[in-house]
């Protein structure tokens, strides 16, 4: 197995390297080996699909810890961790979650300005950029290079305000931040103006963006990292209610047809 060193350094080589790269999102130790299995480079937690897997909308911080723990050591492939709003809203505190979840073995993660209320969907600007800044700290603390990625949920939350968002990238790229991410931006158009006004790779996930747009796509636009958020374990869920349905609903389970093949997953997992 690689070590924590050498896959933080792979994972910063492939945001150095020319093009994008594809990130997939597992939710468990079975889907990132999956993965692995199918040469992809590096994997990205899922707060959303994990939190399916548990039949919660939510999940705590520590549950998201142990995911990415048994993630990380799933396969030899560097891991980056969806760590929400690092579980606080002071940033001291947001920040110790950047060190827990590299102590429990992935080699970058985010931090977002949801606060997690519905009421006030969004931090305060300034609470922000402090938010990103401790965990800025944090990251450099480590003795690995930690890639830290920096959100602004704004068009997730019923906030689409292009020009605030901007300058919330701009404000965490300034203090530090070494992905940008905006989850909510739909079309190439919006997607080139963002990314013309920053100077960090960016992360766009494609649980939300225009479902026709493509690696090369993206990748001429400045897109640097790709990822898909909980949307593969969504369309699981959806085969799996396929499947449901067709045995409540017709008595039938002609769904067997297009099962795995047992080989394929047991070659993953060896």
């Amino acid at each position: 197995m690689r070590s924590q060193m050498e896959k933080a350094e792979l994972f910063r080589a492939l945001h150095a390297r020319p093009g994008a790269f594809v990130i997939p999102n597992p939710w468990d130790a079975g889907t990132a080996k999956l993965l692995a299995a199918m040469g992809f480079e590096a994997l990205a937690t899922t707060s959303l699909g994990f939190a399916n897997t548990l039949g919660s909308v939510t999940v705590s911080l520590d549950a998201i810890i142990e995911n990415c723990r048994m993630i990380a050591e799933a396969t030899d492939l560097p891991v980056n961790a969806d760590l929400e709003n690092c579980g606080a809203d002071d940033p001291k505190t947001a920040a110790k979650a950047i060190t827990r979840a590299a102590e429990a073995g992935v080699v970058g993660g985010s931090i977002e300005d949801f606060t997690g209320d519905p009421g006030k969907p969004i931090y305060d600007f300034s609470l922000a950029v402090e938010r990103v800044q401790a965990a800025v700290e944090a990251a450099r603390a480590l003795p690995f290079p930690f890639t830290l990625t920096a959100r602004a949920e704004n068009f997730l939350h019923g906030r689409k305000d292009l020009d605030d968002t901007i300058k919330r990238l701009q404000a965490f790229e300034a203090a530090g931040a070494d992905v940008l991410y905006s989850p909510g931006l739909y079309d190439i158009g919006t997607i080139r103006t963002v990314l013309s006004s920053v100077g960090k790779p960016f992360n766009l996930v494609m649980g939300f963006a225009d479902p026709t747009l493509t690696v090369d796509q993206l990748s001429a636009a400045g897109v640097k990292r790709i990822s898909v958020g909980g949307a593969m374990e969504r369309y699981a869920l959806a085969a799996f209610l396929k499947c449901a349905r067709e045995m409540k609903e017709r008595g039938a389970f002609t769904f067997v047809r297009d099962m795995v093949p047992i080989g394929e997953i047991r070659a993953a997992f060896g």
